[in-house]
């Protein structure tokens, strides 16, 4: 059996992206550099790599932990043993990655749209809990500092209840500690 060429593959990528209207690079043939928009995390860049027998699906999600990294990468890997297609990794720093290999007889267009969705997935909705994780300390210098200063908390607003106790519906009524 032939294996598909790396021009047959990257038609079917370039299909699948131009359909959903996602902007992306093409660097070199084989090559691929896709934006995926999030909600949590704004964009997540995916990078697709042909390669001899796989496509190479690799996606960064965060730099390394400041703190708390046993309880991040626990954190992790029993997401791992649910999540399709894609497994979170780290790289020789502590970087968080999500990444994953396709057969070439696999690379079709529902399932690259799958796999792509899974990243984003993956990628967003995890995102702010592997924040508060690894990044807690200094979430909460940020908030206190800016409140202090009277500055905008808008772009922290999504850790509100995690940075400002008074936030948290489960806060005991003043009086009743």
């Amino acid at each position: 059996m032939s294996s598909r060429t790396v021009d047959e593959l990257d038609a079917v990528i370039e299909q699948v992206l131009r359909d959903g209207e996602l902007v992306h690079e093409h660097p070199t043939p084989g090559t691929w550099l896709v934006d995926l928009p999030g909600t949590k995390k704004l964009k997540t860049v995916c990078g697709l790599v042909v390669g001899e027998h796989a496509l190479r699906v690799e996606a960064f999600v965060c730099r390394q932990p400041d703190e708390n990294r046993e309880q991040l990468w626990t954190f992790l890997l029993q997401h791992n043993a649910r999540m399709y297609g894609v497994s979170y990794s780290i790289d020789n720093v502590g970087d968080v990655y999500l990444t994953g290999r396709l057969p070439h007889a696999a690379v079709t267009a529902e399932e690259l749209d799958r796999i792509l969705g899974s990243v984003l997935s993956y990628a967003d909705d995890h995102f702010n809990t592997m924040l508060e994780i690894g990044f807690g300390t200094s979430i909460r210098r940020e908030w206190d500092w800016r409140v202090k200063r009277g500055e905008s908390l808008r772009n922290l607003e999504a850790f509100a209840a995690f940075a400002d106790p008074s936030r948290r519906g489960d806060a005991a009524p003043a009086g009743e500690e």
